[in-house]
């Protein structure tokens, strides 16, 4: 390999680069020098009398005054591999013909020309400029010129693709894959012919007399097969529904070396840029979408030469029902009606459970009014007759007055005791925390430090079975039941224990109360108690309300058990259950008879 400077004259070996001068060697140059361990395949010198040197592992030295001033690498934008030849032009920029492309060195800034860039292949074994500039390629792929406006138009933007014509076998032009040993392998004679070396001789080339071709090949799009089955190539030409896959078969007549010719196309409605091809008379597309659609085809020729008007074919796929316009707005017509729908069955649930809460409020100020009307007005009511009695009594009886108002004394205490019974059964705070048990076991505390007997009731709790959530107004009724059955034992029973056993079944929820009490006459069971007394009868009134089942049994001093046993799909809550609105249902009923009732 060697390169020339004046009457200088440069030489790579394996050994070490020799510095000729006068003919005689003047000096050797070790690799070492360079920081390579391997001959260089190509020197060349710049207009500024430095020495580049290519190197058969890659790589790219500048060498001057004696010093490595540049390296070069392929992380510096250089073509990667072997750097088969070196070329400085007129400009001053050097031409590295690499494995990975040609590359192009100028004031330290690197570009490589690739087939990305419009090559038809990547390695370049040398480059040379002609009597026109233009730039001539060797690559294993053909002998290529490209005008030295499209390399002009490269050197503005590096990423530009250019257009190039190729001189390949069909030519009379022999490639080879690699370079030969001995650089240069191409020379430039005086008349502007281009001199290189191949495989098997030397070939020559007179750029400025090509064979130019000048017509532009006609294009004809020739048919179009969708799914198996062929259509004619007429516009307006209706593909079946669902195509999968769709081929457009077209060609360009030209007799001069017909494998040359190249093909630009482009989908209109699929593509976004024309897809250039070398002699490929197909395309094919696959699952494309219901629409109209415009295929369009150019050529060029072997010297280049583009028929920009091409071919086109329109071509329509049309939709299946359900890709059709109307059946997206009936699509989204259905979506906003089942938005709206569930909107409106969201406010029907808001209002729901608004009323629900209204009735729940209305039923409790009418069970108040009711545990009011039966119990506290009427003992006021029974002061007030004792009160009048006593009053008329003591100007001429005054023993028997005062007798009477001890009477009405002890009926204002017991209308106290009842008053403070009727606050007791207004505490829901302990109930509204859905713990059953707590809210008995707090009533039953202040029950038992009210008792005014001498000897306290022993009052116990039980639950057997996990805690279940029960619903609200069942829960409230619930608890106003059992709060009535102990009332009575603590305040009639004269019993020493009283128990309450809350049991939560699969099959239904049972409370028990028990004392070990007097008990009550048998008469008195069958009649729903006392006369005036709406105890006994008001708990089977709730037990009927919340569908319940109440059990009252007693013997004289063998006490007294109330049972009350609810089915669990009533008792327990559960998602989408609908009891909730048939007890409010059944409250609001009750609150209405009782309303009439009282006015």
């Amino acid at each position: 390999m060697a390169g020339r400077s004046g009457t200088d004259a440069w030489v790579s070996t394996f050994r070490a680069v020799f510095h000729v001068r006068e003919q005689r060697t003047a000096e050797g140059v070790p690799w070492q020098v360079f920081g390579k361990q391997f001959p260089a395949l190509s020197l060349v010198f710049d207009l500024a009398g430095g020495l580049y040197l290519g190197f058969e592992k890659g790589g790219l030295v500048y060498f001057k005054d004696g010093e490595v001033r540049t390296s070069y690498t392929e992380k510096d934008g250089l073509g990667r591999g072997h750097v088969f030849d070196l070329y400085a032009d007129r400009d001053g920029a050097v031409w590295a013909a690499a494995q990975g492309g040609l590359s192009r060195v100028s004031s330290g800034h690197i570009a490589t020309l690739t087939s990305r860039n419009g090559l038809p292949c990547d390695t370049v074994l040398w480059m040379r400029e002609d009597g026109t500039g233009a730039a001539w390629l060797y690559m294993p792929c053909g002998l290529v010129r490209i005008a030295r406006s499209d390399l002009d138009a490269w050197v503005t933007d590096p990423n530009k693709v250019i257009h190039s014509i190729v001189f390949d076998a069909s030519d009379g032009i022999r490639t080879m894959a690699t370079s030969t040993s001995a650089a240069p392998n191409v020379t430039i004679a005086n008349d502007g012919k281009l001199w290189f070396t191949t495989l098997d001789g030397v070939s020559v080339i007179d750029p400025r007399h090509l064979p130019y071709n000048k017509v532009p090949p006609p294009v004809h799009i020739e048919q179009v097969t969708a799914d198996g089955k062929v259509y004619d190539a007429a516009n307006g030409v209706r593909l079946p529904r669902l195509v999968r896959y769709v081929d457009i078969d077209y060609t360009a007549l030209s007799l001069s070396v017909p494998e040359k010719v190249r093909f630009r196309v482009k989908l209109e409605g699929q593509d976004k840029d024309w897809r250039e091809l070398v002699n490929v008379r197909h395309v094919e597309y696959t699952n494309l979408a219901p629409k109209h659609y415009r295929f369009l085809v150019k050529a060029c020729n072997n010297s280049g030469v583009w028929n920009e008007e091409g071919a086109a074919l329109d071509f329509v796929i049309p939709p299946a029902w359900y890709q059709t316009y109307w059946f997206f707005a009936a699509c989204v017509a259905a979506f906003l009606a089942l938005f709206w729908a569930l909107y409106q069955y969201r406010l029907h649930q808001l209002a729901q459970q608004f009323n629900m809460r209204l009735e729940e409020r209305v039923g409790e100020r009418t069970r108040i009014a009711r545990d009011l009307h039966d119990t506290l007005l009427q003992s006021f009511h029974g002061i007030l007759l004792f009160l009048q009695s006593g009053i008329h009594l003591m100007p001429e009886h005054p023993a028997e007055g005062m007798k009477t108002l001890k009477k009405a004394a002890e009926q204002a205490e017991r209308a106290i005791i009842e008053g403070r019974e009727a606050v007791q059964g207004l505490r829901a705070s302990t109930v509204e925390r859905n713990d059953l048990a707590l809210a008995i076991k707090t009533l039953g505390g202040e029950l038992a430090a009210a008792d005014s007997n001498s000897q306290r009731a022993e009052f116990n709790v039980q639950v057997e079975g996990i805690p279940r959530e029960l619903h609200p107004i069942l829960r409230d009724e619930v608890y106003r039941i059992a709060g009535e059955a102990m009332r009575n034992a603590f305040r009639h029973a004269d019993a020493k224990q009283i128990e309450v056993e809350i049991r939560y079944d699969e099959r239904q929820l049972r409370l028990r109360v028990r004392d070990d009490g007097k008990g009550i006459d048998p008469k008195l069971l069958s009649h729903d108690g006392r006369e005036g007394h709406f105890g006994l009868r008001g708990m089977r009134e709730r037990a009927k309300l919340i569908g319940g089942k109440l059990t009252v049994w007693s013997e004289l001093d063998s006490g007294t058990e109330v049972e009350l046993s609810i089915p669990a799909s009533r008792a327990y809550t559960a998602p989408g259950d609908g009891q909730r609105s048939w007890l409010a249902e059944k409250f609001a009923k009750i609150s209405q008879r009782d309303t009439e009732r009282k006015s």
